[in-house]
């Protein structure tokens, strides 16, 4: 029977050294097999042996390449990127429309999952999101895209959860990577 790997990661190994160290001397005699993979995964970080392989196993599903089916075009995430500010807000509304579909899913990651939002709640966010004020057309984009739910009168407006495109996923990670720096 093959056992899965779990990578092991110290940022700085001297941490790493005095913390098996003073948790082995605080044994007082040589740890069995799980105390060892305790201790380790404490030293990296982890509650405990159990709290690291699960942290392992969740970033191995979060990171497969389900979303990498369709390789991202970085020529074009470039293209894409100069419809935005340094702070990650939409400057003008493309005429292509290739590019308009990422530049609404970067909008769309900004509002706020599963809540229900007001007229003037949707339009705050796309207010704070957008420099060229027309979150009427955002809005109806959204909405004929299937990104959000209206009400038939329009007072209230959902979030719908979908997967992004590669290049939207690819141009809102760097877009919030931009906005933090």
């Amino acid at each position: 029977m093959t056992r899965p790997a779990f990578p092991f990661y110290a940022s700085d190994i001297s941490v790493l050294a005095r913390s098996l160290h003073s948790q082995i001397s605080d044994l007082g005699r040589l740890p069995g097999h799980l105390e060892m993979l305790n201790i380790l995964a404490r030293a990296a970080g982890s509650r405990n042996f159990q709290h690291f392989r699960a942290q392992v196993v969740a970033e191995k599903r979060l990171m497969s390449p389900v979303e990498n089916l369709k390789p991202v075009d970085y020529v074009q995430l470039q293209r894409l990127k100069r419809y935005f500010d340094v702070n990650g807000r939409l400057l003008r509304w493309p005429t292509k429309f290739s590019h308009q579909d990422p530049c609404l899913w970067v909008l769309w990651s900004k509002l706020p999952t599963r809540k229900t939002l007001s007229e003037r709640e949707i339009n705050d966010v796309l207010l704070e999101n957008h420099r060229f004020q027309d979150p009427a057309l955002l809005r109806r984009e959204l909405k004929e895209r299937k990104m959000v739910t209206r009400t038939l009168d329009g007072r209230e407006y959902r979030r719908l959860e979908r997967r992004p495109t590669p290049e939207a996923l690819a141009l809102i990670r760097l877009l919030s990577g931009a906005a933090s720096e």
